[in-house]
């Protein structure tokens, strides 16, 4: 049964934020609001719920490894499998907002949650994210969505007055949105709830788990998106889901979650939040490798290798 529930828990979840995009999306074009500002709030807030849940749902419930590792674990896979995958699919160009502003804002986020971890065994005695720690994480988000706003503004085309944005009725589009929490609030807790006893069971840590198999699940969001992105040649949503989840993760996620909560920092996550920063350096070195900022299949297959290895050591550890 317990597998039963881990399974639908991944159906409701992913199903979920499908529900809640849709319903939100038909609701934006509604009231006339474009579909760049639609999509880099929305859609990105949207592949982002699983993690948000499962998160928030396993600190509350005092489980913070698993949650802590599956943000860790979905970020590294963001990279590695997702723009892997993408990328042997179709070479992904990157674009000059995302590597110059994105990616650098990426690592940002991932050195500001290694040093606000750490650093706080200085004044505390503990590793712990505590809730000034969330909100420092919080401002940043709050820069991260300005930048949005502005280039969202920058890139949006003028519109006619006259111009009837025909959607789904209004009510249609709220049902939407309710199914679609309803399964996320159900799908976050089977997820966790499955995810701690397999862990008992494997005899394994709950921080492998969510590293590995709960932070591939909750990815499957930004995968198929992003799969599908570069499979239609629209290889500029690819890249941008993908990096732009990494910056929600930490910065909204983490950060909202240690404001509701403190969450305890282990030692070894360290180590995965160098592994997030090795994987996006290696994007970084894509990028650079060759005459255009471009990510070759070759580089793609690089990427899985990469994340191949990091499977095998982290089992090992």
């Amino acid at each position: 049964m317990i597998y039963l529930l881990f399974v639908l828990g991944f159906v409701f979840l992913i199903k979920g934020a499908d529900w809640l995009v849709a319903g939100a999306s038909a609701l934006g074009r509604r009231f006339r609001i474009s579909e760049m500002v639609i999509g880099l709030t929305i859609v990105s807030f949207g592949t982002s719920l699983p993690e948000l849940l499962v998160t928030t749902v396993s600190t509350l419930n005092g489980r913070a490894e698993l949650g802590l590792g599956n943000i860790l674990g979905s970020n590294i896979a963001n990279v590695l499998i997702i723009l892997g995958v993408a990328a042997v699919i179709r070479p992904l160009p990157i674009p000059r907002d995302t590597y110059f502003i994105e990616i650098p804002f990426s690592v940002l986020a991932a050195l500001l949650l290694g040093f606000l971890a750490n650093a706080n065994i200085f004044y505390s005695g503990h590793n712990t994210i505590g809730r000034e720690e969330g909100g420092i994480m919080l401002y940043f988000f709050f820069l991260f969505m300005i930048y949005i706003v502005v280039v969202a503004r920058s890139k949006q085309k003028e519109e006619s007055d006259t111009e009837i944005l025909i959607g789904q009725p209004i009510i249609r589009s709220v049902i939407f949105m309710l199914v679609g929490i309803t399964g996320l609030y159900f799908g976050g807790g089977w997820v966790v709830e499955g995810a701690t006893e397999i862990a008992r069971m494997m005899g394994v840590s709950e921080s492998v788990i969510g590293l590995t198999i709960i932070a591939i699940g909750t990815s499957l969001p930004e995968l198929v998106t992003s799969a599908v992105a570069a499979y239609k040649n629209n290889t500029a949503m690819a890249v941008g889901n993908a990096i732009g989840s990494n910056i929600f993760n930490i910065l909204w996620i983490i950060g909202l979650t240690s404001v509701l909560t403190p969450i305890p920092f282990s030692d070894h996550s360290n180590q995965d939040i160098l592994m997030v920063l090795i994987s996006t350096s290696a994007l970084i070195m894509a990028v650079l490798i060759g005459k255009r900022p471009v990510i070759s299949r070759w580089e793609g297959l690089i990427f899985l290798i990469i994340y191949g290895i990091y499977l095998y050591t982290l089992i090992q550890r």
